[in-house]
């Protein structure tokens, strides 16, 4: 399945690709609704690249359908994300800490000006989950919920960014 996802946020694109290389902003990821709490496993600089590893886990409801083939506290996944701050691209992949062979999802970011002192992120991608009679279903509950957490980090990014500017953060 498709993945196609845009983000606007009142920054700078350097400014908006610091906040998500802020482990303080990473670990305050776990206020999102069914994201329960990020851990930042790894993060090194090469020049001006960031590779950073970071482990989720589900927090959120399935359908008994989906529960039948999917145990939801199995649901954790490592996202690394390899940041270009020259590009201002920054390719991902998903790594299932279960289900390994049953899932597979790897995109890019890509962060853009959108204006004066403004900014988005696209994410392109493709994510494939095998699971016989609900593969499909998944699919469409997986991306619904990152198109809402990606709503719901807008918002945290824009408060996270006013905190810098007034110094609390």
């Amino acid at each position: 399945m498709r993945l196609d996802l845009e983000q606007h946020f009142p920054g700078t694109v350097a400014e908006v690709e610091g906040v998500f290389l802020d482990a303080d902003f990473i670990a305050g990821l776990a206020a999102l609704p069914k994201l329960g709490s990020p851990e930042l496993l790894d993060q090194r600089q090469e020049g001006d690249t960031v590779t950073q590893r970071v482990r989720y886990r589900f927090g959120g409801a399935l359908s008994s359908a989906v529960t039948r083939v999917i145990d939801p506290a199995k649901l954790v996944w490592v996202e690394e994300v390899v940041f270009d701050l020259t590009t201002h691209t920054a390719p991902f992949r998903i790594l299932p800490e279960n289900y390994a062979d049953r899932l597979r999802c790897q995109g890019t970011y890509r962060f853009e000006a959108d204006g004066p002192d403004r900014s988005r992120r696209l994410a392109e991608g493709e994510l494939t989950v095998r699971f016989p009679l609900v593969g499909g279903k998944v699919e469409r509950a997986i991306v619904s919920g990152l198109a809402d957490q990606a709503r719901e980090q807008e918002g945290l990014v824009a408060r996270w960014l006013d905190g810098r500017r007034a110094g609390g953060a």
